[in-house]
């Protein structure tokens, strides 16, 4: 398939440029438009902005105050200045966004917005510069990868009605990050720094944008390198002695390539290739109860074995043009490969004769012989899993506006095609280890490739969107409607089952905003959104997820931009929410349809500088949001599987790890030379079951540390710097600065902590 789109996409181009060229003298209304574009100074003048606006989600940032419905910008700047590379705390300036951590680097955070299931972000549309970026998005995407937050230009959130161009998990809200964008200049930076637990990180690219005879082209080139030995501790055993190894290498490049031909009319051509590895020794065993409160860092010796291992390679040829001032297209051709092997603990076998699953060995089965044999203080057999998978997306989009109207009335209308493929392979395999007494391995017993899972699921998507943004005087209205046609294949090779599915998708929206003056203006709309069953599940009878939403809000910016406030009321009803009962290898390993669930709430977000506001000779930043939801079960839980945690829920009870209420602040001050700045965080404490019970018994009543709460925490982070000159900063940090001890999850096996506090200092470049 990768080679037709190949194929299909270089024959249309040639064509297309051939035409183009050919008619350069006969365009002149092209030809202003190119005049234009190359007229303005400086940023604006950048002769890309007419179509970086629209690959983006969002686009400049100014465009916010019209757009119909809720929806904020993360910069570089604000990631740079905590030296951020978790998204789940670059996320917490955004209000109405859940981040559910593991393992405290927040490499596989799981994302919610407005109340959607936080399961590995599985019902987010993530994307990295417009282009699908989870390694199966439709056939499997609640998938350990997320892009690296910290060589990001920015990020940009979407929620609500205007999401209707994206897909296909559009029932919460749609998350892009955008890479480093080429330098219209010469430009070279660097930022490096270390930290606590060893930490070493770099962060480099260069670039250049130049004249030709045959146009302006660009390039760029960036690495990102990352290496720690993580904050836990595992004991240690007499053949065991590397227990302070518990952390990552991560590698990240990226290459860029644009051209931007001495054409009548504005053409664009960017190649983009990215690369990213990742070695992590992490586990998915939490610990007891007791053993958290005593050592949140400890982790068992049984989790020796437990790594990650992952490459991903992704890339796009993206195709911009502007036939006339008032019609654009952009075509993208996008492939991405992920492969990973985590090889980790999955339950304990020999047990006086039985095996016991890893949650109840913490919640103290069988009386406490399980966490004896974690411990390594008895013998027993440890069945270790290698979850070895291989993902592929492909496909290719491609998006026209056109813009048309008279004085009183102007439209924009924008309407995409993409076909899309992607599959997961599954070929897994168990191999169990022999443990003696004294924690001690005596023997090795390998597993059969493929003995434990061995699988195929494809999906083959035709996805249709048009979308009209209708400005009449101070109204803007932007209906659109979405259709996604999936056709999707489940296999086991083994040939125990397998089948096809065909499904039709049909969302659509309406968001509507009024300019009351030039300082306030109102919104709100309504959307139907969906989220489609993987093609196991859809082959076993599930239904796609829907929703209902609807949103209303207003905002307020003054007229020097000192003061910004956004204030959101929503509401969203969930039709067969998909809950996935594998979560962290425990249970059937079947998705189901829960039933229906509610969420409302109200979002509330401020940014005032007085500095700005009183012509002070220094910043001085101000911010607050604050998100209070209420996400309920609306039914009884159909599922009887005793080890889900959606299992045993009632009508009435809170949806797990949605918590009621968060809030971050924070403030700095920035002068020419130096600057410092301080937020914090608060999270309520959150049911991380759907039958919402305090402690650790599942449905059945039988032990499972998987169920109970996680804590309410409050953290706080802390950065300085210092401007040596106009090339380079010195700066310095702490992160989590109370080193605060709390439960952030109890998936995928018992509770598991944050990062404790973490120091840092580094040195930044650029010329």
């Amino acid at each position: 398939m990768k080679r037709v789109f190949s194929l299909l996409l270089g024959i249309a181009l040639i064509l297309t440029f051939t035409q183009l060229t050919e008619a350069q003298d006969k365009t002149e209304n092209a030809g202003e438009l190119k005049k234009k574009v190359e007229s303005t100074e400086d940023g604006a003048a950048d002769p890309r902005a007419n179509v970086l606006d629209k690959v983006m989600v969002i686009g400049n940032p100014a465009n916010i105050e019209k757009i119909p419905g809720s929806a904020q910008v993360v910069t570089k700047e604000e990631i740079r200045q905590q030296s951020y590379d978790d998204v789940s705390r670059v996320l917490q300036k955004v209000p109405g966004v859940y981040v559910r951590g593991e393992f405290g680097f927040g490499l596989f955070p799981s994302i919610s917005l407005r109340g959607v299931d936080t399961t590995r972000s599985a019902k987010v549309t993530i994307m990295e510069d417009g282009v699908l970026m989870a390694p199966a998005p439709y056939s499997a995407p609640a998938a350990y990868y997320a892009p690296t937050v910290g060589r990001m230009s920015g990020l940009e959130v979407l929620k609500g009605s205007s999401q209707i161009k994206y897909g296909p998990h559009i029932t919460g809200g749609v998350i892009n990050y955008m890479s480093t964008p080429i330098p219209l200049k010469e430009t070279v930076y660097l930022k490096t720094m270390a930290g606590s637990f060893n930490e070493q990180r770099t962060h480099a690219y260069a670039g250049n944008t130049f004249d030709t005879k045959a146009g302006q082209f660009g390039f760029l080139l960036e690495g990102y390198f990352r290496q720690n030995d993580g904050f836990k501790s595992i004991d240690e055993t007499a053949d065991f002695r590397n227990g302070d190894d518990t952390g990552f290498t991560k590698k990240d490049m990226m290459f860029k390539l644009s051209w931007e031909p001495d054409t009548a009319i504005y053409q664009r051509l960017e190649f983009k290739y990215g690369r990213n590895e990742l070695d992590l020794n992490e586990t998915y065993l939490g610990l007891s109860e007791a053993d958290f409160k005593s050592d949140p860092l400890r982790r068992y010796s049984a989790t020796r074995f437990d790594n990650i291992d992952t490459e991903q390679n992704n890339l796009y040829l993206r195709y911009a043009v502007s036939p006339t001032d008032n019609l654009d297209f952009i075509t993208t051709l996008y492939s991405t490969d992920y492969k990973r092997n985590w090889y980790k603990l999955k339950d304990l076998r020999n047990v006086s004769g039985n095996t016991i699953g890893l949650a109840a060995a913490l919640a103290g089965a069988q009386n406490g012989e399980g966490l004896s044999c974690l411990k390594g203080d008895s013998d027993c057999t440890l069945r270790v899993r290698a979850n070895n998978r291989e993902y592929s997306s492909e496909g290719i989009e491609s998006v026209g506006y056109y813009r048309f109207g008279s004085e009183s009335v102007q439209h924009e209308v924008t309407a995409g095609i993409r076909i899309h493929q992607d599959e997961v392979r599954r070929f897994q395999w168990d191999d169990d280890y022999a443990q003696a007494s004294n924690g001690t391995i005596s023997g090795v017993t390998p597993g059969t490739p493929g003995g434990a899972g061995d699988r195929l699921q494809q999906t083959d998507a035709l996805a249709l969107f048009i979308q009209d943004t209708v400005n009449v005087g101070r109204w803007t209205m932007t209906p659109g409607i979405r259709y996604e046609m999936l056709d999707q294949t489940y296999e086991s090779p083994k040939g125990t089952f397998k089948g096809d599915n065909k499904m039709d998708l049909t969302a659509g929206g309406l968001g509507v905003a009024y300019k009351f003056n030039e300082l306030w203006t109102g919104f709100g709309g309504m959307h139907r959104g969906f989220s489609p069953p993987s093609p196991k599940g859809a082959v076993s009878g599930l239904k796609e997820e829907t929703s209902t939403s609807f949103e209303a809000g207003v905002r307020y910016t003054n007229r020097n931009r000192a003061l910004a406030v956004e204030a959101v009321a929503f509401y969203t009803d969930f039709k067969d929410l998909i809950v996935v009962d594998n979560i962290g290898g425990a249970g059937s390993g079947d998705d189901e349809n829960f039933g229906e669930a509610r969420a409302y709430g109200l979002e509330l977000s401020a940014q005032y500088d007085p500095g700005i506001a009183n012509s002070w000779r220094m910043r001085n930043p101000w911010y607050a949001n604050l998100t209070y939801t209420n996400a309920e079960q609306q039914n009884d839980a159909r599922s009887a599987d005793a080890e889900s945690i959606f299992s045993f829920g009632k009508k009435g009870n809170k949806v797990p790890y949605i918590p009621e209420l968060q809030f971050n602040l924070g403030t700095g001050v920035e002068s020419e030379h130096w600057g410092a700045f301080i937020s914090g965080n608060y999270v309520s404490e959150i049911y991380t079951s759907a039958n919402n019970v305090d402690n650790q018994v599942n449905g059945s009543g039988e032990p499972d540390a998987r169920f109970g709460k996680t804590d309410s925490y409050f953290v706080a982070d802390l950065s300085v710097f210092y401007q040596v000159s106009n090339t380079v900063k010195v700066f310095g940090g702490v992160q989590n600065l109370f080193d605060k001890e709390y439960v952030v999850s109890r998936q995928p096996y018992g509770p598991r902590p944050g990062m404790s506090r973490f120091l840092y200092a580094g040195i930044e470049f650029i010329i």
